[in-house]
């Protein structure tokens, strides 16, 4: 059994195939999930998933403020029209 350093840098090769992983629509969230969560994450995959995460929910909740807003003011318009 080989114990895996969980505090080393990832090379460029890694960080490309981390990043492709995370690009894609359902898997990428998944697994964005896993590598945040896990204990045996690499430390620097753990924390740029993390990150990545909390970008992803503020995107989410201003998608939807900026939905709700300008939608009801759209709704607006046309009930007085």
């Amino acid at each position: 059994m080989q114990l895996v350093d969980n505090n080393r840098p990832l090379d460029p090769k890694e960080w490309a195939i981390t990043i492709f992983i995370s690009s894609l629509p359902l898997i990428g969230i998944i697994m964005l999930l896993i590598w945040a969560f896990t204990e045996d994450a690499n430390i620097h995959k753990k924390n740029w998933a993390k990150g990545t995460l909390i970008l992803w929910i503020i995107g989410f909740i201003l998608a939807f403020a900026f939905l709700f807003l300008f939608g009801g003011i759209a709704i607006m318009s046309q009930m007085f029209n």
